[in-house]
């Protein structure tokens, strides 16, 4: 068999094994504590609809109204502010779902806005990484001729570790930032930045979204704005490093077999 089908398949299998292993792990890490806190929300239900004395319909009634009212409190979503926000959700596929639009010609822009801007993004995130470490391999470069290596050049490793350098520091500082500013722990802020660089964004932690910032903290909004724009770069080039060094592996076999098919 090809070494390039044996690396296919050998991929594949790791792949479904590595989802398989996570998935045992998240069951053991997070499943009792999400029977605790459901039993414990099945039990302050009943007290409230006992100590206030409504139904069951008042109640489910008024958890639709927090709900809904829950993204108000980050301003007018919908406003320039909210809606730029939204527009790089979409377009750097984030999606956190801390606002979407209720109207059908506004779901329609977005299907629409979404097929022009994600290859754009896509394309302008790659365009920059190029260019961040095209930027690296000539520090990297200087660096070694400061220290009067033998080989000045800048290797994939050097390049890898320069790029995912920039990306830790990058996640360290933003998670200053929006620790002061959100008023979550800094581990609660690394994990905010790391899931919104890596664009899973799950919604479950997200920026702007209380105190009416997208009105009255113009400044937090655009530090915001840039950081996910910025950080995105920054992990697309180390990202692409690590897809072009895998990419390379793959045309190396491809390249041998070819080799011993004409021998």
């Amino acid at each position: 068999m090809k070494k390039q089908n044996v690396r296919t398949l050998s991929l594949i299998v790791f792949t479904f094994t590595y989802l398989l292993v996570g998935a045992a792990i998240f069951d053991v890490l997070e499943s009792e504590t999400e029977k605790r806190r459901k039993e414990a929300l099945d039990a302050i239900e009943k007290m409230v609809i006992r100590k206030y004395n409504i139904s069951e319909d008042d109640f489910k009634i008024m958890e639709t109204v927090v709900l809904k009212t829950e993204p108000h409190k980050a301003g007018q979503q919908w406003k320039f502010a909210g809606a730029l926000y939204y527009a790089i959700t979409v377009l750097t596929t984030i999606g956190y779902g801390h606002s979407t639009p209720n109207t059908i010609s506004g779901k329609l822009f977005t299907m629409f806005y979404a097929i022009v801007g994600i290859p754009l993004g896509l394309v302008m995130f790659q365009s920059i990484g190029e260019r961040l470490n095209k930027f690296s391999s000539v520090v990297i470069r200087n660096v070694k001729k400061l220290l009067n290596c033998k080989d000045v050049q800048a290797s994939e490793i050097n390049l890898i570790c320069v790029v995912t350098t920039l990306s830790c520091l990058t996640i360290a500082g933003g998670a200053a930032a929006f620790s002061r500013y959100e008023g979550w722990s800094y581990f609660d802020s690394i994990y905010y930045c790391f899931i919104t660089l890596t664009t899973i964004g799950f919604g479950d932690m997200v920026a702007l979204q209380k105190d009416n910032a997208l009105d009255n903290k113009p400044e937090y909004v655009l530090f915001a704005l840039i950081f996910i724009l910025f950080g995105l770069a920054i992990v697309a080039a180390s990202l692409n490093l690590l897809v072009l060094r895998f990419v390379t592996m793959n045309t190396e076999d491809e390249r041998r077999d070819e080799a011993e098919a004409l021998q």
